[in-house]
């Protein structure tokens, strides 16, 4: 089985979504044989890369909601992480734009080690979701990137350039082609096609269909 993933680093139902799917694969005891690939897709590309806006404020605008009821949203998608044993602190995430930490995420894949690759992603996503530090800050990605095994020069180099830029694009591009229009959505074996944080039973249900031929 290959799964590839439409995934944003700043989308708390990337995180939560890719949460589930590793571990129905575990479930299945084909994590370690299946590969996971992390594609780039970002939400709001046009975001700056250094922001005064508080995630309230962005996330009420963006949504057309009163404050109130955007702080209500919110709070129910970090239960929604709590629930799997995930720190979601939403209300706290600065809102900037991913774009280095995608070029990051392709620096790792370039050294064909999985568990780097995993190491690099979570590490951006406590950046993210639990430290509420910007994803967006280069000395943040830095001690991010390195502390989960990457070399400090070739970080620099990246963030010095505009290096993988053209593998991150590749990857939006390729959603288009597809009609994917939001974020997380997996790819099985090139066929089938899971969207959105699906309640981890569910992607267990269809992982074990696929994997049996039930669904053709």
């Amino acid at each position: 089985m290959e799964i590839k993933y439409w995934s944003d680093i700043a989308c708390p139902f990337c995180y939560i979504g890719s949460t589930r799917m590793k571990r129905a694969l575990k479930e299945m005891n084909i994590y370690d044989e299946t590969p996971l690939e992390f594609k780039s897709f970002q939400l709001d590309p046009t975001l700056p890369k250094t922001t005064k806006e508080s995630m309230l404020d962005h996330f009420s605008k963006g949504h057309g909601m009163t404050k109130q009821q955007a702080k209500a949203q919110i709070e129910q998608i970090s239960q929604m992480g709590a629930s799997d044993g995930l720190k979601v602190d939403l209300l706290n995430a600065i809102p900037t734009n991913t774009e280095d930490a995608h070029r990051l995420i392709k620096l790792a894949d370039s050294k064909n080690d999985d568990a780097l690759t995993e190491r690099v992603i979570d590490a951006f996503y406590q950046v993210y979701f639990s430290n509420g530090e910007s994803i967006a800050d280069h000395d943040v990605l830095t001690k991010a990137a390195t502390e989960a095994g990457l070399d400090t020069e070739e970080v620099s180099s990246v963030l010095s350039d505009d290096k993988y830029l053209k593998e991150v694009r590749a990857d939006e591009m390729e959603a288009q082609q597809l009609g994917i229009h939001a974020a997380p959505f997996f790819v099985i074996n090139n066929k089938y096609g899971i969207s959105g944080a699906q309640p981890y039973e569910v992607m267990l249900d269809a992982l074990k269909k696929i994997e049996t031929g039930a669904v053709k």
